[in-house]
């Protein structure tokens, strides 16, 4: 397997992911002029034809026999073109000692603080494939990216993760709160942020605080809480140094993580090393390899040894990257542990 940046030609594979995912994944419309345009973009991006502002950098997971299995990326920067909002979960206090009442009520306030920061998005594999070590590699890819091309991104990124829906894609929140306010479906108004529809949220959102405790008792225990699906990939970037601070999705108030881009463990880990090509040997580690290219880049993971600065692989690994012995690699342990010098 190996990540690689998407192609036009990726298209047909794209729209057939883009409808096995269900509701949730905002940034996966199943639309195929809306996604013709993202593929568009996101070839100028790995040209480095696009701002910040505009930058998505939509990588593929492709198996050896071409097979586009997997997608997952990153936004150079969000709200730098239209608003960006999330609920931030506050606190109002109210007291009477005459009363001798004191109540602390939690408080949902729109904001765009997240304005400016790039974001992890549209991370989705196939569920046929959600095995080995095809999940890790699809998500961890993406730093090896921000490590070797840091200047392309925020000071901060953050991951909107999904958050609780049942099986028929009903969430407790929005029936208990975005319902009364934009009177459609939940899948529609995910709809239709996916394909650039946002002006609506301005429109129908209410400006002031509201109050969690008019919110049914479905709706206040799903608060900053994600999709049991989504656990895996929550449990991944709290491993990589992303924590929960206090800001959910408007429409299913799932967590939005974020991370110091710097501080991000496969960023700050990651090292550049010289491509050897053997035999790594039993004891060998996964490592996430990235070959250093932009336009052309393409990142796997596969059991390898660090050796006098250089990386020995196998040969295959080696094909997958299209590099020869004595390239120039950026290398990380798959698992969270620090990588010595």
């Amino acid at each position: 397997m190996i990540v690689r940046p998407v192609r036009s030609a990726d298209l047909p594979a794209l729209i057939d992911l883009a409808r096995s995912t269900g509701a949730g994944l905002t940034t996966l419309p199943a639309n195929e002029e809306r996604l013709a345009h993202r593929v568009g973009w996101a070839e100028k991006a790995f040209r480095g034809e696009a701002e910040r502002a505009d930058a998505d950098y939509l990588f593929v997971l492709e198996d050896d026999d071409g097979r586009v299995l997997g997608i997952s990326a990153v936004a150079g920067a969000v709200g730098l073109r239209e608003p960006w909002y999330n609920y931030r979960v506050g606190l109002t206090v109210s007291a009477s000692q005459e009363l001798n009442v004191h109540r602390q009520i939690p408080t949902l306030f729109l904001a765009n603080d997240l304005t400016g920061n790039s974001e992890l998005c549209s991370l989705f594999l196939h569920a046929d494939h959600r095995t080995g070590l095809n999940g890790r590699l699809l998500s961890k890819a993406r730093f090896m990216f921000i490590a070797e091309f840091p200047e392309l991104f925020g000071e901060k990124i953050f991951a909107e993760m999904r958050g609780v829906s049942d099986a028929d894609g009903r969430s407790p929140f929005w029936e208990s709160l975005g319902r009364h306010f934009f009177k459609m479906e939940f899948s529609q108004a995910d709809y239709l942020t996916g394909v650039g529809n946002k002006a609506f949220i301005a429109e129908l959102m209410p400006k002031f605080p509201l109050y969690t405790c008019f919110l049914s008792e479905e709706a206040r225990n799903v608060i900053g809480r994600v999709h049991p699906d989504t656990e895996p990939a929550l449990a991944m970037l709290k491993a990589e140094g992303f924590s929960y601070q206090g800001y959910v999705d408007i429409f299913d108030a799932g967590p939005a993580i974020e991370c110091e881009t710097s501080k991000i463990r496969a960023v700050r880990d990651s090292l550049p090393l010289v491509l050897a090509v053997g035999t790594p040997g039993e004891d060998a580690t996964p490592f996430v390899i990235h070959n250093r290219k932009r336009e052309d880049c393409r990142i796997t993971a596969a059991p390898a040894r660090m050796a006098a600065g250089t990386l020995v692989v196998d040969p295959q690994t080696a094909r997958r990257l299209q590099l020869s012995p004595g390239a120039q690699v950026r290398a990380v342990p798959l698992s969270a542990k620090p990588l010595a010098n």
